[in-house]
């Protein structure tokens, strides 16, 4: 069983810490599930234009070929002007729509307003229904204040929604596909 978590940011490093944050705690809960963080920034992801997906080759085939692999996903995004990033919209947009289909879906986000969480409810969450996914009842939103000087997670009610959501994910996904 395979949780892929998705960093959709190619500048700073706080939407990532949380998806790895997510990751590790899955494996310190669930050591049998295999995780992999898929930090957009490392990869030269080329602009959908539109071609069909198998199309795409390098750093583009690998991070499509990842995501379509998964058996499920975190994804993670920093909130840009009331919206989720453009590298995860592409990345959305590069995937065959059968990609996420069936699987469960996790969801964090980064962002300097408190009330940007809600593009997890108006944004993502209707894009995982077009994806026909599974949601995770709880998802993450960090604030900059939830952050230390050295970029650490301190707020322990955040703490908490981690590890809860780590833990939904790997029920959600043992429970629909029947696993224990």
């Amino acid at each position: 069983m395979k949780l892929v978590g998705i960093s959709g940011a190619i500048i700073g490093s706080k939407t990532a810490l949380v998806v790895n944050k997510v990751l590790e705690e899955v494996k310190k809960q669930y050591p049998d599930v295999e995780t992999e963080l898929l930090d957009m920034k490392d990869y030269d992801v080329q602009f959908c234009d539109g071609r069909d997906p198998s199309a795409y080759t390098g750093d583009t085939k690998k991070v499509i070929d990842a995501v379509i692999s998964s058996d499920f996903c975190l994804i993670g995004t920093p909130i840009y002007q009331a919206s989720m990033s453009g590298v995860l919209k592409n990345l959305f947009d590069l995937i065959p729509v059968t990609a996420l289909q069936q699987k469960v879906l996790g969801f964090v986000a980064t962002g300097g307003t408190y009330q940007h969480y809600l593009v997890i409810e108006n944004q993502l969450k209707p894009i995982a229904g077009f994806f026909r996914s599974y949601v995770a009842p709880g998802y993450v939103y960090v604030h900059d204040d939830h952050f230390n000087e050295y970029k650490e997670i301190t707020d322990p009610n955040v703490l908490e929604r981690i590890e809860r959501l780590a833990h939904e994910l790997v029920f959600m996904q043992k429970r629909l596909k029947g696993s224990e």
